[in-house]
Formats: C-alpha cells, sequence, structure tokens
C-alpha cells in the first residue's frame, strides 16, 4: 500500500478509530472501554486529583470526562468529594474496587500493546511513539498555533 497525501488530522483520526478498537476488543472481558481504562490509570498515578486537572492530564474537554466519569462513578470504581482547599473542586479518586478492576485492565492492556508492538516491528513503534508525544506536547502546540498566524 502507498501512502497517498492527505489531511493529517484525517488520517490521525482514521488510525485513531482503528486502533481504539482494536484495543476496546482487548479490554472488553474487563467490561470497560480503552478510555475509561485509561482513566483509571491515570487518576492511579495521581489520586485525589482535581477533576479539572485530570481532564488536562488525559487531553480531553471537561464536559466530556464528566461524562465519562459518571458510568465510572455509578459503577463504584471512583469516587469524588468536594476538595475542601478549595470547595469550587471535586477531587476523584479510586475505590478499592477501582484499582481492582485497573489492575484488571492493565494486564489486558499489556497483551494489547505487545500485540501492537509486533505488528508495527520495533522501529515503527518507536518512532511513532516519539511522534504522538512530540503532538500532545506543549512546545508543539505553541509552534502550531504560531505557524496558523502566520501569513
Amino acid at each position: 500500500m502507498t501512502a497517498t497525501p492527505g489531511c493529517h488530522c484525517t488520517l490521525l483520526r482514521k488510525a485513531t478509530r482503528r486502533l481504539s478498537r482494536l484495543y476496546d476488543m482487548a479490554v472488553a472481558p474487563s467490561g470497560l472501554k480503552t478510555t475509561q481504562a485509561a482513566i483509571l490509570a491515570e487518576i492511579g498515578r495521581s489520586q485525589p486529583c482535581p477533576v479539572g486537572e485530570l481532564a488536562e492530564k488525559m487531553v480531553m474537554d471537561s464536559g466530556a470526562l464528566a461524562h465519562t466519569l459518571k458510568p465510572l462513578e455509578r459503577d463504584g470504581f471512583l469516587s469524588l468529594a468536594v476538595d475542601e482547599r478549595d470547595r469550587r473542586n471535586r477531587l476523584v479518586s479510586l475505590t478499592p474496587l477501582g484499582a481492582q478492576k485497573r489492575d484488571e485492565t492493565q494486564i489486558l492492556l499489556a497483551k494489547a500493546q505487545r500485540g501492537f508492538e509486533e505488528a508495527v516491528g520495533p522501529g515503527g513503534w518507536e518512532a511513532l511513539n516519539s511522534s504522538l508525544h512530540l503532538l500532545i506536547s506543549d512546545r508543539f502546540m505553541e509552534k502550531f498555533e504560531a505557524a496558523l498566524r502566520q501569513d
């Protein structure tokens, strides 16, 4: 298959949807989606965490994050509490059940990672990983926005 020029954003979105479907299939036995598993993992790394800060870490809109948190809270995987230091903020934490679910999904995601790395090959996934970290960096965003302001 030869690469054809096109919109980088469209190509990345197609690749992301394809990869998300594959990872969702890998974590399906847990009853969660990949997005939910990633949220549990991030909360576990930084709990308790203000919801706004979690949205920034996940590179998500806070409204979309709030929508995704609801079923995780309903199912007892996380708890939301008022931040006593700033009552406008809510803090999110994993419950013991949420920590178990996070551990379960991490095992399934590790298997998906191995499958991805095998399919792409060592040089491919390393280069892709480097490029993706660049794309989510503040430096990239600043350079991109500066380019848009030029004539």
